[in-house]
């Protein structure tokens, strides 16, 4: 595969500024730290996955400061369970991301309403799964974690363009693994779960990155962001005895903490605080870690920080024309 820019980052090559601006939070803050004294009263936020994990604790925390929030879910009876105290804040609707029937009959739906989004956090993601096809063939991962949610934001964005809207990828520090595979984008040849898995959070920082591009003169920003090591469902297709080799659990399952793992309320800080926090404005493109804007990584060095192949706007610009090939949805298409 070919992961490989012309420039680094720093050079005059169209990159975003990847340097931390000293946000005055960091990786133990949670989502209510960051939105204490934010009135969030009249604004609607759609949070894909927003009923279980850090999904969850982003709906809870910006229904917490006001805002109305649609939760599109996979299993919507688990949903409305899941977020039944938050009563008439929160509304719940289908959407299947690994199948596009089922984005565009959620975007129609939405749509039909008439009403204007100001933040859109594409949260719902699966990790690591066995060799699994939806649609025509497509690799899971992939599809559902990065063709889905560019779908999805494609279609609503006649109801994001008239106020301003903050669409936030919900990346990983996985994307250190790998870059996208041009050849072969569905790892149709030597799948392996996390390659697979490295490549779609890839995806979504490079999604973000030309969504910025395209919509920040209309007023619309884009970030992506790694929210931190959490364990919660994420974690589903992923054996016990892998988690206890890699020193996440021990042989009772009881998480441990040399990982540097947060809470859910703090892996759903940095996604709040991209979708909300004044720091950002005018800003957009970038990707964060820790509620900051994160440094380019050190090769070498998988512990923190954004790879090249994550932020070079041509790899970006690639990767849109490429979905919205596979998908038949562009909202900018001439």
């Amino acid at each position: 595969m070919d992961n490989s820019v012309t420039n680094s980052n720093g050079t005059d090559d169209g990159r975003t500024p990847q340097h931390r601006i000293g946000s005055g939070f960091g990786a133990t803050s949670t989502a209510d730290d960051v939105l204490r004294g934010v009135d969030l009263t009249g604004k609607l936020a759609v949070v894909t996955g927003g009923y279980s994990g850090l999904g969850l604790e982003t709906t809870r925390a910006l229904a917490g400061a006001g805002a109305h929030v649609v939760v599109p879910a996979r299993r919507p009876d688990a949903a409305r369970e899941g977020l039944a105290d938050l009563g008439g804040a929160v509304e719940v609707d289908e959407l299947d991301l690994g199948d596009l029937t089922s984005v565009r009959g959620f975007a129609e739906r939405f749509l039909a309403g008439g009403r204007t989004v100001d933040v859109v956090i594409d949260s719902a993601a699966i990790m690591a799964c066995p060799e699994t096809r939806v649609g025509p063939g497509w690799e899971a991962q992939f599809a559902t974690n990065h063709l889905g949610h560019f779908a999805l934001v494609n279609l609503l964005w006649p109801a994001l363009e008239p106020g301003g809207a903050r669409v936030v990828s919900v990346s990983s520090r996985a994307h250190h693994f790998c870059g996208i595979r041009w050849d072969d984008v569905h790892w149709r040849h030597g799948y392996d779960k996390w390659g697979a898995y490295g490549q779609a959070k890839t995806a979504n920082a490079l999604f973000a990155l030309h969504l910025d591009r395209l919509g920040r003169d209309r007023g619309v920003r884009a970030f992506s962001l790694h929210p931190g090591g959490i364990l919660t469902p994420l974690q589903r297709h992923l054996p016990k005895q892998e988690m206890v080799d890699r020193g996440w659990i021990d042989e009772d399952g009881t998480p441990l903490n040399p990982q540097g793992f947060k809470t859910p309320e703090q892996g759903a800080a940095t996604q709040v605080w991209a979708a909300t926090s004044p720091r950002l404005d005018g800003m957009g493109g970038v990707y964060l870690e820790d509620c900051d804007v994160a440094e380019p990584a050190v090769e070498g060095d998988s512990s923190g920080g954004v790879r090249d192949w994550a932020t070079d706007p041509e790899q970006a610009a690639r990767l849109w024309a490429l979905s919205a090939e596979l998908t038949g949805v562009d909202a900018f298409a001439a």
